[in-house]
């Protein structure tokens, strides 16, 4: 099986872009490539969980409407949600009506809140475990690593829900703690490099 499909422009991509045109600006534009903002890292943690059984196609596709039902994946303003937003949210078709990963994105904004109290920052807590570079897997070989597997268990006991080693490890590498593209593909050097300018916050 190819690893590479051509994009757009003729050059080669990671061969799941082949499955859907929506997935090239994402892939070209965001998945691989380092994020230190801490609005971007809660609203890919949650949407992650909430695909959690599902494909990534379908939240990408509905992924305004979780911002504007979420109000932005703003921490305090979802961190504030109470039974009103839950049912409110269950109404919403644009979204995923699922009552469990409703309450625990309200349950996980304030989670955030205190790990941020207690570490700065959500960035500075998560790329804290960026895997070292010889840990790496062949790329696109692992659904989870020793280091999914660390920041699951920890944010566990920390008090988050949906946030196993599998969707961890989604989150990863979406937000460049791992560079998954595959060899091949014309986004693994750049993304490499925005890793080498990146400068992980303490």
């Amino acid at each position: 099986m190819t690893q590479t499909v051509p994009g757009p422009d003729g050059q080669p991509r990671c061969a799941w872009c082949g499955s859907v045109d929506a997935f090239f600006p994402y892939h070209d534009a965001e998945w691989g490539f380092p994020v230190a903002d801490d609005r971007r890292l809660f609203e890919k943690l949650c949407l992650e969980s909430f695909q959690s059984g599902l494909s990534w196609r379908t939240i990408l596709d509905k992924r305004e409407n979780f911002r504007a039902a979420f109000h932005g994946f703003d921490l305090h303003a979802v961190a504030g949600f109470g039974e009103a937003d839950v049912q409110r949210l269950l109404g919403d078709a644009g979204i995923v009506r699922h009552r469990g990963k409703i309450e625990a994105t309200i349950n996980n904004a304030r989670r955030c809140l205190d790990l941020i109290a207690e570490q700065g920052s959500l960035a500075a807590y998560v790329w804290r475990f960026e895997p070292a570079a010889g840990d790496l897997a062949e790329p696109q070989t692992l659904t989870t690593s020793a280091a999914s597997v660390a920041m699951s268990r920890d944010l566990k006991k920390r008090g988050w829900k949906f946030v196993g080693p599998t969707t961890i490890y989604a989150f990863m590498q979406a937000m460049g703690l791992v560079n998954d593209h595959v060899h091949g593909c014309v986004m693994r050097e750049k993304a490499a490099q925005a890793r080498a300018a990146f400068l992980p916050p303490a």
